[in-house]
């Protein structure tokens, strides 16, 4: 768990580029985590991890985070995401939606 929290701190900073850090706060707990990043360019990043399942042979690590950005041409993005035990489901208007015919 350590291990994550040290890479997400890594993450924030290299997606930061020369953007400061205005916002940093981290939670982590026995049966958890949660954490929030803001830069001074737009940047932000949002998650919860959330141990489901506790005691049993089915214990899984439920995540659910947003993160959005302003890209270089100035267009805000955001996407927000779930990952759990049946996978990683993203929600973005940037995600193409497949065309059924």
């Amino acid at each position: 768990m350590k291990f994550l929290i040290v890479f997400v701190a890594l993450f924030a900073v290299a997606l930061a580029g020369e953007a400061e850090i205005l916002k940093q706060d981290s939670d982590v707990r026995a049966d958890g985590y949660n954490f929030a990043v803001e830069t001074s360019d737009g940047t932000s990043r949002k998650e919860d991890g959330t141990l489901q399942n506790v005691g049993t042979d089915h214990e899984a690590l439920a995540v659910h985070g947003e993160v959005s950005w302003v890209d270089n041409e100035g267009h805000p993005h955001n996407l927000k995401y779930v990952a759990d035990e049946t996978g990683y489901h993203p929600e973005s208007s940037d995600i193409p939606v497949p065309v059924h015919a």
